[in-house]
């Protein structure tokens, strides 16, 4: 008797047990959408000198000029963090947001500078309290293609006691700022003649 009913429950048991076993009834979860690529470079060679760069070009043997802040940013395309003090110079670092006017009307003025003098100096960007999307189409919009640093927090405005932007640093061969430029959107004749007047280096506007 006891293995008849034993015969009878088996089945039942096997039937429950397939239930709960079987494919969940909840939808399978939608991936993602993939993130578009990066317009930017990226931040590996930001370390390494122009390669025209020389440590005696003048004014940046002279003495002067302020340290960058101790300050480590996020590379906008990953990878591993930069600190702003290992940037090798001469560079034309600029702060900017794609929320911000000037800013915008700028930039194309940097990335042809960008291209003007590769191997004499670098440009680099820090995209500050701005949107991932926003800075990422305004870099496509515009064809940035510099690399770009973040800093959402403001912490590098924060350390140059200064508060609006867009910002210029203009960085010598010796990692020293000589010059923070403030007074708007920077045209190409303009940045030609501050990189002259700052670092020395002569770049056809």
């Amino acid at each position: 008797m006891n293995r008849r009913l034993a015969l009878l429950v088996l089945p039942l048991l096997l039937a429950v047990a397939g239930c709960t076993a079987g494919p969940s009834d909840d939808p399978a979860p939608r991936r993602a959408a993939p993130e578009r690529p990066s317009p930017f470079r990226d931040c590996a060679t930001l370390g390494t000198p122009p390669t025209a760069a020389s440590p005696g070009a003048a004014p940046s043997a002279t003495p002067g000029g302020t340290a960058l802040p101790e300050l480590t940013l996020a590379c906008f395309t990953g990878g591993a963090p930069v600190a702003l003090r290992s940037v090798a110079g001469p560079a034309v670092i600029n702060i900017w947001a794609s929320w911000c006017p000037p800013c915008r009307k700028e930039l194309p003025a940097f990335q042809r500078l960008s291209e003007r003098a590769a191997g004499q100096l670098q440009v680099i960007g820090v995209n500050s309290r701005d949107s991932r999307g926003g800075a990422q189409s305004i870099g496509e919009d515009y064809g940035v293609r510099f690399p770009i640093l973040v800093d959402q927090g403001e912490a590098l405005q924060r350390a140059l006691e200064r508060n609006a932007i867009p910002l210029t640093l203009f960085v010598d061969v010796q990692g020293r700022i000589r010059h923070v430029d403030a007074t708007g959107a920077l045209d190409d004749t303009q940045l030609a003649k501050l990189v002259r007047q700052h670092l020395g280096l002569a770049v056809s506007a």
